[in-house]
């Protein structure tokens, strides 16, 4: 297949990813090209179209990733991405330290990046650096956080989805299975993503809402130590969200440490994640398909850079949420083994 073929091929896989992820609202009509044929007969020759220069540009992906499984995913999505489209891409993490991202995305524009895809866990510290890429001419979208930020950055769009919504879908499942007061634990401070899920949570669950920090995903020991603390302190708490994989399962364990029946939820996905949702541990884990958060973001720069396509009309690309559950989790864990879910 040649390159133009793949990359139709492609852009009919976004059209499609998009509009499963939108709203309810009435599809607006999208505005294309049509190829006009004169009277002549066709010489059956196909013509090729020669997008610019696709496989001399460079991309970076700036995120505040921990190299964890969730962001392991995104990484491979953006790999894929990159094969797929004939771009070099860089990946930066960032290890939840927002000066480090910075550094990053000062680095990249000192280097002439063909675009810059970030995410934007502490906008204060990061929306001034993108916006000196964006008056640079260097294309910008932000991903997995930014959702609030995006415009006033002036990016093409933002990947991923809204975090407060995805809250409170949990707090609804968390009011269907009969939970009076969870605790909702936080593996990194100061992240505004995490913030938003705990407050979506508050504003639809009819009970109780306990959030707090329960240290880092790289110290699992303290981290179950912190929440075995909070439930043990308050008899009352019978329900656990972790706004992380891995601190979803910290809870699970924290809670068979004191022998308690606590109805957990979770956010993304990890085998061990998945495993215990199969095993009736965990409720359900809300996935917002961060593979595509690694896919999508290469692939509208890429676009513009060689089509001037601006996709997504000034609203985010939603990747979620969805969820898994008892239902789908055997589908799904086998994706994850993969690698890309």
């Amino acid at each position: 297949m040649n390159k133009l073929m793949r990359l139709l091929a492609l852009l009919f896989a976004f059209t499609l990813v998009a509009a499963a992820c939108g709203s309810d609202s009435d599809s607006d009509s999208a505005e294309g090209t049509e190829e006009e044929t004169s009277g002549e007969e066709s010489s059956g020759e196909e013509e090729s179209v020669d997008l610019t220069q696709g496989s001399d540009l460079t991309f970076h992906m700036i995120t505040h990733s921990d190299d964890g499984p969730f962001w392991s995913v995104v990484n491979r999505g953006m790999d894929a991405a990159c094969e797929d489209l004939g771009v070099t891409c860089v990946w930066v993490p960032g290890n939840n330290d927002a000066n480090v991202m910075v550094q990053g995305i000062e680095g990249a524009i000192g280097e002439g990046t063909d675009g810059i895809a970030a995410s934007l866990p502490d906008p204060a510290a990061l929306v001034p650096a993108l916006q000196a890429a964006v008056a640079d001419g260097i294309p910008v979208v932000t991903l997995n956080s930014g959702a609030n930020d995006y415009q006033e950055i002036g990016a093409l769009t933002h990947v991923g989805q809204t975090e407060f919504i995805a809250g409170q879908a949990a707090g609804n499942r968390f009011n269907d299975a009969g939970a009076t007061h969870v605790l909702c634990g936080q593996q990194e401070q100061n992240n505004i993503g995490l913030t938003e899920r705990c407050a979506g949570l508050e504003d639809t669950f009819s009970g109780t809402v306990t959030t707090d920090f329960m240290d880092l995903d790289a110290d699992t020991a303290a981290q179950q130590a912190a929440i075995n603390a909070a439930m043990a302190a308050d008899d009352s708490i019978d329900g656990f969200l972790g706004v992380g994989p891995v601190i979803t399962m910290s809870g699970v364990r924290a809670a068979g440490d004191l022998g308690r029946d606590v109805i957990v939820g979770g956010f993304d996905l990890t085998p061990e994640l998945l495993g215990a949702i199969e095993a009736g541990d965990v409720l359900f884990t809300v996935d917002q398909q961060q593979y595509l958060q690694g896919y999508l973001p290469i692939l509208t720069m890429y676009l513009n850079q060689t089509n001037q396509n601006v996709i997504g009309g000034g609203l985010p690309i939603l990747t979620g949420p969805g969820f898994v559950t008892a239902d789908n989790a055997a589908d799904v864990l086998a994706l994850s083994e993969a690698g890309t879910r």
